[in-house]
């Protein structure tokens, strides 16, 4: 059942780029050379994309807690009714909204916008151009990617739709639109060109691979796509580069081979908590640099060196070792790390792909199957309990799985994985969060850190790494 979800996968991502082939196909290009071409209208592009562009409206109630500052005091805490942490206390709750853009991508009223756009809404409502609203569904929300699926209570209606084109087509200098409903004052069009292309190392989600354009992309238009002049989608704007908050014609869209990569993993059921499953690499990778380039014996320093390769990686299975530079995976080119990391989640799991890479300056190929990290060592996961600051906090083994599913660049460790908003630990340590130190002790598993805290204590001092920075939190 599984090799058929994973062909599935393969089946379909091949479906979405070669049904969309004929659309693929690039027009001649020329610049205006008459006032006539110079005064063409983008309206009938416009009237064929804008019935599929939505507003997303999400909303959640949140609970926020008012607590008198002796209720920390272990005397005085059980006069609060609470326990020595002061659980008691003062609490109302209160509703946020959120708007964002969305597009739909099938007849059905399935609608593909941003992760950040929903995230943990309780209530999610979809309202079309003409002015309809429908609930929704939330899909697949997938972290990594910031992507999200929604799909609307449409009870058997059919919408119109946008497809999905392969952005490796666009070039910098194409026109392109953008459209979503910025500030929330309707759906709105604008206009630019694409920028450049492949632009990582903006820390905006976890691939760092994204489409640049200057038409003016506002809050609000997050989730909305960015359209080719054929009428396609190509990407789904995502994040601006401000200083006030407005548009400064510095854009940013997620890529539309990312969009189908999670479709075809929603079609094929590999989605879970964190979202889609992706293939593992196992790799520490390095950017070549000039240097590195001159010492590699290299024409230009593009590529990703292979500093080292975990255990059980699939390249390390396919013949791959360190020192060796990857250029390309299934006949892409690989410039630096980001781009290799986005060319391998677009690998369904189970395919074989591919890989190019440079040994001693000669050019080689290696067949790579993609697969699952591995979830060992086990992960042990636990919820602390006792009478310490950690309490409520749910911690667990560092393995390649851990890791992957929550985006560490540790491979070893101890990790939080969720924290009881209520408990003391609220107030110490966030999701993601891997513990180094507790109380000057090192901690290398679950046991090591269930055995220090078990020592009880009101004080803890704590040596965190949160995003690959190093900290220090104390309590006393």
């Amino acid at each position: 059942m599984a090799g058929k979800a994973y062909f599935l996968s393969a089946l379909f991502v091949l479906s979405v780029f070669v049904s969309l082939a004929g659309a693929s196909a690039q027009a001649e290009k020329a610049v205006p050379g008459s006032r006539e071409q110079i005064t063409l209208s983008f309206s009938p592009l416009v009237k064929k994309v804008a019935p599929a562009v939505v507003s997303i409206s999400s909303t959640r109630v949140v609970t926020q807690n008012y607590r008198h500052p002796f209720m920390d005091d272990p005397f005085f805490a059980p006069f609060f009714g609470g326990d020595f942490f002061g659980r008691g206390g003062l609490s109302r709750q209160r509703v946020e909204a959120a708007l964002g853009s969305g597009v739909i991508v099938q007849s059905d009223g399935l609608v593909v916008t941003n992760a950040h756009v929903i995230k943990g809404a309780d209530e999610v409502k979809v309202v079309l151009a003409d002015g309809r609203e429908f609930d929704s569904e939330v899909v697949v929300v997938d972290e990594p990617s910031d992507l999200a699926l929604l799909r609307m209570d449409a009870k058997g209606q059919k919408f119109a739709y946008v497809p999905i084109k392969p952005s490796e087509n666009l070039e910098v200098g194409d026109l392109v639109l953008a459209i979503g409903n910025p500030f929330g004052v309707g759906q709105t069009v604008t206009s630019g060109i694409v920028s450049a292309l492949a632009r990582p190392n903006l820390n905006i989600n976890d691939y760092n691979f994204f489409i640049q354009t200057d038409a003016a992309i506002n809050p609000g238009n997050s989730g909305g796509p960015l359209v080719s002049m054929d009428g396609s989608i190509v990407g789904i704007n995502t994040a601006i580069y401000s200083r006030s908050g407005g548009s400064l014609g510095i854009g940013f869209a997620i890529p539309s081979e990312m969009v189908a990569t999670v479709l075809a993993a929603e079609k094929a059921g590999l989605t879970g908590e964190r979202g889609i499953a992706r293939a593992w690499l196992g790799i520490v990778a390095q950017q070549i640099t000039p240097d590195l380039a001159e010492t590699l014996d290299l024409a230009t320093p593009q590529g990703v060196l292979i500093a080292d390769l975990q255990e059980g990686s699939p390249l390390q299975g396919a013949g791959l070792k360190p020192g060796d530079v990857i250029i390309e995976i299934g006949g892409r080119e690989v410039r630096d790390p980001a781009e290799m990391k986005f060319r391998w989640a677009q690998v369904p799991i189970g395919k074989t792909t591919a890989m190019t890479f440079l040994r001693n300056g000669e050019r080689k190929t290696a067949h790579v199957k993609a697969s699952l990290p591995p979830d060992e060592p086990p992960r042990n996961e636990t919820t602390l309990s006792g009478r310490h600051p950690l309490q409520g906090a749910t911690i667990a083994n560092v393995n390649p799985a851990v890791a992957f599913e929550l985006g560490l660049r540790e491979e070893s460790g101890v990790v939080v994985t969720k924290v009881d908003p209520r408990s003391p630990a609220v107030r110490l340590v966030q999701r993601g969060d891997v513990i180094v130190e507790i109380n000057d002790l090192s901690v290398k598993n679950v046991k090591d850190a269930a055995r220090i805290l078990d020592r009880g204590g009101y004080s803890i001092d704590l040596v965190l790494s949160r995003g690959g920075q190093v900290r220090r939190v104390m309590l006393r």
